[in-house]
């Protein structure tokens, strides 16, 4: 017969690798949305430097342009990667709570099913993206076409891990109820 504490070290533990995979899928999508952040800082100083140049130097500095589309893809990308993990997503969810349990859950599940299929098929078309344009060079910044599909590959696999996880989660939810 097992005494209370040691009942209760074995839930913990039972739980320790799941809390660990939480943190680390958290770590994850906060690192997509500092870095997204950082873009952020970089897009402001690069279209400062453009007023600048333009209106003060007379010199138009062209590669801002373009650097600035690429970096904007990267940061709504990362952001919606983000968005799926911590559910801050836009969503119309007033039918869906107003439900009963049962179907509220299965409108869960397969809205999860469809970010997973979105995400995959946002990935998978990404990377044919990125394969065709290798050769190709973005006008002015000489750097392949593929960094602007790039992040359509990085944000899908995020979004299909992030959206497994919470179907995964859930799942483990109503198994412990």
């Amino acid at each position: 017969m097992s005494s209370y504490s040691d009942q209760f070290s074995h839930q913990d533990t039972e739980t320790k690798p799941q809390a660990a995979f939480d943190r680390c899928m958290d770590s994850l999508a906060q690192l997509c949305i500092i870095v997204a952040g950082v873009l952020m800082v970089f897009l402001i100083i690069t279209f400062g430097w453009l007023v600048f140049g333009r209106y003060v130097l007379n010199d138009t500095p062209t590669w801002v342009e373009q650097t600035s589309l690429v970096v904007v893809v990267y940061i709504t990308c990362l952001g919606a990667a983000a968005g799926v993990r911590n559910n801050s997503h836009l969503s119309i969810n007033f039918i869906r709570e107003g439900l009963p349990v049962l179907p509220r859950d299965i409108m869960r599940y397969i809205s999860d099913l469809f970010v997973t299929c979105f995400g995959f098929f946002m990935a998978w078309q990404g990377w044919h993206l990125v394969m065709e344009n290798l050769s190709r060079h973005i006008p002015i910044v000489g750097f392949s076409e593929s960094w602007r599909a790039a992040p359509l590959v990085i944000c899908g696999v995020l979004i299909v891990l992030f959206s497994a996880v919470n179907i995964v989660q859930r799942l483990l939810r109503l198994r412990e109820v």
